[in-house]
């Protein structure tokens, strides 16, 4: 009997390794109505923003949120890109937003994935770096932001699409840095943390988001923000991301209490992507208030 319970045990998990993986990898309807509910740039006093709809190279339509930071500030020719985590939707990161915009003046670009919010499509590996791609070439394209310094930040999920979308346009010398949170080694790397029992069957996973093998290759400056108390990704992921990054620049951010989704409240974090964007746009070290 027990040898046949493990079987049994087997065969589910092989089954929602293969599958099933991108409904768990991929959870776009998770907080309940993150599809149909949105918030709003108004809702949080934005005052000089734009909501879009960017189209893709294969039939997909993007939602997306321009927020600009002051103009003629010191960082108003800097827009950071950002890519969220695996649940929720781009208002959900609005405080986030707000609180970078605060913290350093630069513009914020917040493209929502195929499958999630109000972006048509259904997500998996290769979608999401069309996505990336797409949002990159509008914000190369539009006039505005054409000859913008441009920061990549992504959270956990976003994190790998990060930096696969710099490690694939690096060379072109306007994007200057890299911020990643809470990101993975790959996502069958993870597969033994978050579902034990399924670590046997991690190759099943066509989900790959190989950031480990990417990241030695990537020239930009990156700065790891890592909440030692994750309790999804292991810390050891982002150290392992950080020993292995080749970066002439690279900074190491640990958040003492951030769990994997409460980093953002510790203290420093914005500080420290405040310091980080002064220095690779080449801006002077912000004054000591005394």
């Amino acid at each position: 009997m027990p040898d046949l319970t493990m079987q049994g045990i087997a065969a589910v998990l092989t089954s929602l390794l293969y599958f099933k993986q991108k409904a768990l990898i991929y959870p776009s309807h998770i907080p309940a109505d993150s599809r149909e509910k949105i918030p709003r740039p108004e809702a949080y006093h934005f005052k000089d923003f734009e909501e879009l709809i960017i189209p893709t190279n294969d039939g997909e339509k993007l939602s997306a949120f321009y927020i600009r930071g002051p103009r003629g500030g010191r960082n108003s020719d800097v827009t950071v890109l950002m890519f969220h985590g695996n649940a929720g939707n781009i208002g959900h990161r609005l405080p986030i937003a707000r609180m970078l915009i605060s913290q350093t003046g630069c513009n914020v670009f917040m493209l929502e994935y195929r499958g999630y919010g109000l972006s048509t499509g259904e997500a998996d590996e290769s979608g999401l770096n069309i996505d990336a791609q797409t949002g990159l070439d509008y914000l190369r394209d539009r006039v505005e932001t054409r000859d913008h310094k441009l920061i990549v930040y992504g959270q956990s999920l976003g994190g790998a699409v990060a930096v696969k979308l710099v490690a694939k346009n690096q060379n072109r010398g306007d994007v200057c840095g890299l911020i990643l949170e809470n990101t993975f080694l790959s996502m069958r790397k993870l597969i033994p943390s978050i579902m034990p029992p399924a670590k046997y069957f991690a190759l099943l996973c066509h989900q790959i988001w190989a950031s480990d093998s990417l990241i030695p290759n990537i020239k930009v400056p990156i700065l790891f923000l890592s909440g030692l108390q994750d309790e999804i990704v292991p810390p050891i992921h982002m150290k392992r991301l950080y020993d292995l990054s080749t970066a002439p620049i690279k900074m190491w951010k640990p958040l003492p209490g951030g769990d994997h989704n409460s980093s953002v409240l510790e203290e420093g974090y914005f500080e420290s992507i405040g310091d980080f964007i002064r220095k690779v746009t080449g801006q002077p070290p912000a004054e000591k208030t005394r």
